[in-house]
């Protein structure tokens, strides 16, 4: 990143990583779609994980981070269990069945099942800062946001194009992503983000490639049929999703105000829906909009309210992982 001479960062060093963030994470459930017409959706996401978590270990290790304890493994594999096989790659087969679009908005209800979380679960309340009455009211509506997204069309007079199978199945996502997202906070992992988030990588993509085994995916995998298309946004997820997003965003948390950096919550599932239907020829109904409006507004009206509490943990797709506190 480029700095000035004080080595405090440039406004515009601030912005292109903030951009990076956006359109890397707001693109990948795009990317996830085409990666999955040809590659059946969890063997996809094991080696995507197994890549970039690869990647990343090994280039941490190269650094001079020391060799993880036990204790430090036990803890990424449980992690990665939640977020990258009960959330990614839940994500990954629900969009078989819902649009890349929508997939963005469901799985942005995160930062609501966390709240209640928080409330709920006695572990996490200890650990967790008390709601505020405008939190908790970001929880209701964006609540009520989602029951129009997965409601009964009639009452918009026309057909809902969301599958409620799939919309299941992004709920359950959404859930899983909060639960590691707490779970992880005070889980005892690497000093390094970086490291950790590599070693959830390359245990969430054995994970992924275990259950995609057991649900017979490799009888559906053929190497000579993998499009082209499929193959780049593969490629995309690991490159742009997983690595340059993650890393933008780790430098963020550490010199941009949180406040800002927090804004991806809220701004990613925006790009989703705007290059779902650019790239991805994807309509969305009135009552599509409608939901996403009142979903998109509950997820900032939380992130807000309580980004001066604590450091942003993300709702995203689940691209980068939350290691620490302050990381995703």
């Amino acid at each position: 990143m480029v700095t000035s001479k004080t080595n405090t960062p440039s406004q515009t060093a601030i912005w292109l990583a903030m951009l990076s963030v956006y359109i890397a994470w707001g693109s990948t459930y795009l990317a996830i779609r085409f990666s999955i017409e040809t590659i059946p959706p969890f063997l996809m996401a094991g080696f995507r994980f197994l890549i970039a978590g690869g990647l990343l270990y090994l280039f941490r290790r190269l650094k001079g981070d020391p060799a993880p304890a036990r204790i430090h493994w036990k803890n990424a594999v449980l992690i990665a269990a939640l977020l990258l096989v009960g959330a990614n790659g839940v994500v990954s087969w629900a969009e078989q069945r819902v649009v890349s679009g929508i997939s963005a908005l469901m799985v942005a209800s995160a930062p609501l099942f966390m709240v209640v979380l928080g409330i709920a679960v006695p572990f996490f309340r200890k650990k967790s800062p008390k709601p505020s009455w405008p939190a908790l009211f970001g929880v209701a509506l964006g609540f009520v946001g989602i029951i129009i997204l997965i409601g009964p069309a009639s009452l918009f007079g026309q057909e809902s194009n969301v599958d409620p199978i799939g919309a299941a199945a992004l709920s359950l996502a959404a859930f899983s992503w909060a639960f590691g997202s707490l779970y992880s906070r005070s889980a005892e992992l690497p000093e390094s983000p970086l490291l950790g988030t590599g070693m959830e990588m390359l245990c969430g993509g054995f994970l992924l490639l275990l259950v995609g085994t057991l649900t017979g995916e490799w009888s559906r995998f053929d190497l000579a049929a993998i499009s082209q298309r499929s193959l780049l946004g593969m490629l995309y997820l690991v490159v742009f999703g997983s690595l340059v997003g993650y890393s933008a965003y780790t430098w963020l948390i550490r010199v941009a105000p949180t406040t800002l950096v927090s804004t991806y919550a809220y701004v990613n599932p925006i790009v989703a829906l705007v290059i779902g239907s650019l790239l991805g020829q994807e309509s969305f109904s009135s009552q599509t909009i409608v939901a996403s409006v009142i979903i998109v507004s509950a997820v900032a009206i939380i992130t807000l309210t309580q980004a001066s509490a604590k450091k942003p943990t993300p709702s995203y797709e689940l691209d980068p992982v939350p290691v620490q506190d302050d990381c995703p």
